[in-house]
């Protein structure tokens, strides 16, 4: 395992509206993430804590972006991550816009004025095959109560429209649905209730994680389940706990507008990096 252990390893601490992430700048510093390695820097005791791991490589566009979440696994998108580095590689570069490239595909990002970065998400996965689901079904209202509806935006979610996402217990009602057999990969569970025009409040549970303060993958499948749903348009306002996301379903994708914050740099000791090993 390529971890530096003899020099330590440079990593950056940033969120996105709480959901917080370690970075690891693969392009300056080669590492290779291994589970092993993702869950202990995930621990927030004994490693540095975050929601998502995002490790930055070269690619096709100006970056290539990996992601893994707490429990080790992996996952084909991270929108509050994309948008954090974005606003890095930006700041980095000068520019107000890149592309970058994950398992998604190519997502294009910019600088949207007053702070706010602006990432293109892609098109939303919509048919059963795609999402996946475990077999042919309606992907607007699933065969289970609450009849909740199935999105994919590079991994898979299921979002439950309730008259009060505040009340819903999530830390047990997450995880009942993460695991349903519908989902063969897992999925991301979302609550979420109408609160005015074009605007929701939204919480999250996410596969692998856990209860997180934000989503930007998750408000995506929200707004683009809502729009179906004709609870809203395609262009909507969804507060989380840990603030707010301008998300604008158009033709060329999913739009996701926010604030991002790069906390700290640190250093990851020989230390911890051999007891890995």
């Amino acid at each position: 395992m390529t971890t530096r252990a003899d020099t330590g390893l440079p990593f950056m601490k940033m969120h996105g509206l709480g959901n917080d992430f370690v970075v690891l700048d693969a392009r300056v510093h080669p590492v290779t993430v291994t589970p092993a390695l993702a869950i202990a820097l995930a621990d927030r005791h004994m490693g540095v804590g975050f929601d998502q791991l995002a490790v930055i490589g070269t690619g096709a566009g100006d970056a290539h972006l990996t992601f893994y979440n707490a429990d080790g696994s992996t996952s084909g998108a991270c929108g509050n991550a994309t948008r954090c580095i974005a606003r890095l590689l930006m700041d980095e570069s000068g520019r107000d816009s890149l592309i970058l490239t994950t398992a998604r595909g190519e997502i294009a990002a910019r600088d949207a004025g007053d702070g706010l970065t602006a990432v293109n998400m892609g098109a939303p996965q919509l048919t059963w095959e795609a999402i996946p689901l475990a077999e042919e079904m309606d992907t607007l209202e699933l065969p289970i109560e609450g009849g909740p509806t199935a999105t994919g935006m590079g991994n898979p979610h299921c979002t439950f429209f309730v008259d009060d996402a505040e009340a819903i217990p999530l830390e047990q009602f997450g995880p009942r649905y993460e695991h349903h057999p519908l989902y063969p990969e897992r999925t991301n569970v979302q609550v979420a209730s109408l609160v005015g025009p074009d605007h929701l409040r939204m919480r999250v549970w996410e596969r692998g994680v856990g209860v997180t303060l934000a989503s930007g993958s998750s408000s995506c499948a929200t707004a683009v389940a809502a729009a179906r749903r004709g609870l809203t348009g395609r262009h909507v306002r969804i507060d989380l706990d840990g603030g707010t996301l301008e998300i604008d379903w158009r033709e060329d994708g999913v739009w996701m507008t926010g604030g991002t914050m790069h906390v700290f740099d640190g250093v990851l000791t020989p230390d911890f990096l051999r007891g890995l090993e």
